[in-house]
């Protein structure tokens, strides 16, 4: 088995196309083009996001939602993107701004992978290329945006950390560190602890190469990672301030983190994101077994340990739920990025490597592409409804789901966020959630149908959820409370439960109804 390795010389191998200023730059760029022709981007929960931001741009000058919502600034460590909405909704409206963020962040991430994999390697290696698909996992296709683009800019933070270190500038790093770590943390928490998770790893992995002892190389890698602690008061303030009731529960379930490893590229056709994952596995492997390959000693540490906080964190973390599966793609993608040739590898080797890597970077592109595309005529489709809906309206929606989710998630469960976005209506799928949203819903005329998940409805009751089947929704919801209702590709119900709802627009099983008093 080849030994796992520091970083490499830079003359073990001639230099290749893949390690090319502009062919790097071209793929960074080619990372957004899935994301270039959706006006809005399908991912599940972005349109929910979106929702909130048009309440915290206009809640001040808009009556309408003042009689809905309220929204109320505090510092909290998920905000990257409700902080970049202000400034550019300004100047490219809201939608463009939204898209523009989202857009940047696959790039970012690519970015920041090739830049790591160069760090700890001395250049890029080709099986880097690998890594480049998994800025889609499954937990932006999901649509946190914010988490995202904490871990985008966690890795860019953990490429200057290494930088830095073997530059030899250790003092400018603490200096840099304490704003950065701040503005990571801001973003998203998440983020932050992943940059202390990697900045750990690769600090301990320096000091043993000094030959640190192993407790002495610990000690003095946190002394060095205190750089990274301030947002740790910030943490105090937040959760001591009243802000988080949530729970924190689901632990060890091993079922579901298989699952989440096994969904690591999940999209929406199950065998091709699977097969997909199954070229990483081989690689994984290849890369342990072939005695002209090998691991950075560096990345293999961050591998280790965040597989560790893997299977430590619980499933539901201060209220918020998926919190150890969106770790999962990033763990994979560090895995990857620290394969690379040994000294004496062939150029065939290297070559054969960069055009795998560079033909699965581009199958995966087109196809996430193909399937956003796919996803935007739905979109276009449903929004068509929103024609139908005045300014202000009173709007409860009910989007059909399945009690077994199938591998092509729905993306429709937050596009009724949108009447909220494009005609400031009321929508009931906002999330209220103490300490990770700032927006509260008031609307006691249309109880209990005013957050999420009152807006998703199955055809029968399903085990283990809180949804309602979509005849107890419909025989349910407040009728004067409510001037539409909007039914988004609903399963099955009985028609009887619609007397008194005037369809004012259809379209394939979605409908949307007038209330007639």
């Amino acid at each position: 088995m080849p030994p796992i390795a520091t970083r490499q010389s830079e003359g073990a191998y001639p230099a290749g196309f893949w390690e090319q200023p502009f062919f790097l730059g071209a793929l960074v760029l080619l990372s957004a083009l899935p994301l270039l022709w959706p006006e809005i981007p399908p991912l599940v929960d972005l349109p929910g996001h979106m929702g909130r931001y048009r309440v915290q741009l206009d809640l001040a000058e808009a009556p309408s939602l003042q009689l809905f919502y309220d929204f109320r600034w505090a510092l909290i460590g998920n905000l990257g993107v409700d902080l970049l909405v202000v400034p550019l909704a300004k100047l490219f409206g809201l939608e463009l701004a939204v898209k523009l963020i989202v857009l940047a962040i696959p790039a970012l991430t690519a970015a920041s992978f090739l830049w790591v994999a160069r760090e700890v390697a001395g250049r890029v290696p080709p099986t880097a290329l690998f890594a480049l698909p998994f800025a889609y996992g499954y937990p932006f296709n999901f649509g946190f945006v914010n988490f995202a683009l904490s871990m985008a800019f966690a890795f860019l933070a953990v490429g200057l950390w290494l930088r830095l270190a073997r530059l030899g500038r250790l003092k400018l790093r603490i200096l840099l560190f304490v704003p950065i770590s701040i503005v990571i943390w801001v973003t998203h928490t998440f983020g932050w602890g992943t940059l202390g998770v990697m900045a750990f790893s690769a600090e301990l992995v320096r000091q043993v190469d000094r030959k640190q002892p192993l407790l002495r190389a610990g000690v003095q890698a946190a002394l060095q990672c205190l750089a990274l602690a301030p947002p740790l008061l910030l943490m105090l303030l937040w959760r001591g301030g009243g802000h988080a009731v949530g729970r924190t529960t689901d632990w060890f379930n091993w079922n579901r983190k298989l699952d989440w490893l096994l969904m690591a590229l999940r999209d929406r056709w199950e065998i091709f994101d699977l097969a997909a994952l199954g070229v990483i596995a081989l690689l994984l492997i290849f890369g342990l077994l072939h005695r002209k390959l090998e691991y950075s000693r560096n990345l293999a540490a961050s591998a280790i340990f965040l597989a560790i906080v893997f299977a430590l964190l619980p499933r539901i973390v201060f209220g918020s739920a998926y919190a150890d599966m969106r770790l999962v793609p990033y763990l994979i993608a560090v895995a990857v990025i620290g394969i690379r040739l040994r000294e004496g590898a062939t150029r065939r080797l290297a070559q054969t490597l960069a055009i795998g890597g560079l033909a699965f970077f581009l199958v995966r592109t087109a196809a996430t592409t193909a399937s956003f595309w796919i996803e935007d005529q739905r979109y276009d489709k449903e929004l068509a409804a929103l024609q139908h809906v005045p300014v202000g309206a009173k709007l409860v929606s009910f989007v059909g789901e399945s009690c077994r989710s199938p591998w092509a998630m729905s993306r429709l469960r937050h596009l009724p966020a949108l009447a909220l976005v494009r005609r400031r209506a009321f929508s009931n799928d906002q999330w209220v959630m103490a300490g990770a949203q700032l927006l509260r819903v008031h609307y006691r005329a249309g109880s209990p149908f005013t957050q999420d998940p009152s807006q998703i409805v199955t055809s029968r009751k399903c085990r283990g959820e809180i949804w309602r089947p979509i005849n107890q929704a419909l025989a349910q919801f407040p009728r004067a409370g409510f001037d539409y209702v909007w039914l988004i590709s609903p399963p099955p119900y009985d028609p009887r439960l619609a007397r008194g709802l005037r369809p004012v627009w259809q379209s394939g099983r979605s409908v949307l109804f007038r209330v007639e008093r």
